[in-house]
């Protein structure tokens, strides 16, 4: 039987799931993990991500969750690209790109300008995979949180 790989939007009762991978790949990179507010989105999805007019996306393989993305409204012309992880099994078989690309398609959908996004210094891969979609390197509007590289996008 073919394996089916496909993106959709998370709901609830994926929370534990995501929590877990989210949990999990902090781990892996020791970054920091639980942060006051950082994840409060993955308790309620469906509340948190429709209060905010945007959405957490889970890949599935077959009927497991092996990345997540999100799109977060930042004002009506920008948006964060966020929760992007994936299991170490699901890394180097191009699902980073499907899902970075996934998420320029529906910025751009949803009407944005610009997709900014924070990451940290140990996901260079991440890093190299958002460079390659187009990403520039700058000061980032919340760097107070320690993120340590911010990148946006000019749709």
């Amino acid at each position: 039987m073919a394996e089916t790989i496909h993106i959709r939007p998370a709901n609830n009762s994926d929370g534990a799931a995501v929590r877990e991978l989210v949990s999990s790949v902090l781990a892996e990179f020791k970054l920091p993990n639980n942060r006051p507010g950082t994840d409060d989105d993955l308790f309620d999805i469906e509340a948190w991500y429709d209060a905010h007019g945007t959405h957490l996306w889970v890949l599935i393989e077959d009927s497991t969750i092996i990345g997540t993305t999100a799109l977060l409204r930042i004002d009506e012309h920008t948006c964060e690209l966020r929760k992007m992880y994936l299991l170490p099994s699901a890394r180097g078989r191009g699902f980073g790109s499907r899902l970075v690309d996934f998420c320029i398609n529906e910025a751009r959908r949803l009407g944005f300008h610009h997709i900014q996004l924070e990451t940290a210094e140990p996901l260079s891969d991440a890093m190299r995979l958002y460079e390659s979609r187009g990403f520039q390197r700058t000061s980032g509007p919340r760097d107070d949180i320690g993120s340590g590289v911010c990148y946006v996008l000019e749709l």
